[in-house]
């Protein structure tokens, strides 16, 4: 268990949230805005996705990840960078016709998914570790072993550390295989994804059962959506991990109370401290995940 618990503010996601909240931010400047803000309330980790600013939909432009990026280190704000490379699996098909896909559809290859990692060397990027059935309908999130693989290697090439994103327990079970060939370098972090429609439920018996399957000296930390969001920061937390918060996962402090990302982070460093625990700094963050200095 780490001495400090590291806090992660996702910030927007790439979901169709939008709509339903006024405090999601779509522009770079919101974005980084809403990451000084967070990191202000006790986040030393954001996590970052861009958006269209036209039509508020996920992007994967380099242009809008460089401007947030460098909106957020103009205010000297002291905070770990972690950019998701999870954009471009996804695949929505005709179930009648299912080789033909349809509107919705952004599905490239795995290094094709890291050309803003690659310019802009994050201090952490995402790689979610397998495929998954994406919700209702006929979505899906494609990665599979031969991208994963690819991907794995140039992120290691470039000295960024991959945030696994662990969907299932079979993307745990090909994560270690990554670590296991050397695609990964020590300490490994994880990230146990719960709740996300039709991945791991948020049952409190599987989280544990997922930490029982980590590798010795992994670091790790999970998050739950929705409704299960802030209940889970302490379920995680006495299990030894770090946490997520933030409005790419839930965009409620309590029923009927829209958050903003601060307040979520905020609420998360009240039940972390009220556990008795320490909420980590970024260098400390930087030290606990074996951060290589930028």
């Amino acid at each position: 268990m780490a001495s400090e618990v590291i806090v992660t503010a996702a910030l927007t996601g790439a979901g169709d949230t939008t709509g339903k909240s006024e405090f999601v931010p779509v522009t770079p400047e919101q974005i980084a805005k809403d990451a000084v803000e967070a990191a202000e309330a006790g986040a030393a980790v954001v996590h970052i996705h861009v958006r269209n600013v036209e039509t508020g939909q996920g992007s994967r432009d380099t242009a809008l990840y460089r401007e947030v990026v460098e909106r957020v280190k103009e205010t000297g704000t002291d905070v770990v960078i972690n950019l998701t490379a999870g954009m471009g699996g996804d695949l929505v098909i005709d179930p009648d016709d299912p080789l033909k896909p349809v509107d919705g559809t952004d599905l490239v290859n795995g290094l094709d998914r890291l050309p803003h990692v690659e310019e802009l060397l994050p201090d952490i990027c995402t790689l979610d570790c397998g495929s998954l059935n994406f919700g209702e309908g006929s979505q899906l999130y494609i990665s599979t072993p031969d991208m994963l693989r690819a991907g794995a290697k140039r992120i290691q090439e470039l000295g960024v550390k991959p945030e696994l994103e662990i969907f299932d327990t079979g993307n745990l079970w090909f994560a270690k295989q990554l670590l296991a060939e050397g695609l990964l370098d020590a300490p490994p972090l994880f990230q146990l994804c719960a709740g996300i429609p039709w991945g791991a439920p948020p049952e409190p018996g599987l989280l544990q059962a997922m930490v029982n399957m980590l590798p010795e000296g992994a670091n790790w930390a999970s998050f739950a959506i929705g409704r299960d969001q802030l209940r889970w920061v302490g379920l995680t937390a006495a299990l030894g991990g770090n946490v997520r918060v933030g409005l790419e996962d839930n965009l409620y402090l309590s029923k009927g109370v829209k958050a903003s990302n601060a307040q979520l982070v905020e609420r998360a460093v009240t039940i972390v401290e009220g556990m008795g625990m320490k909420i980590a700094t970024p260098d400390q963050a930087r030290e606990q995940l074996g951060l290589k200095k930028r």
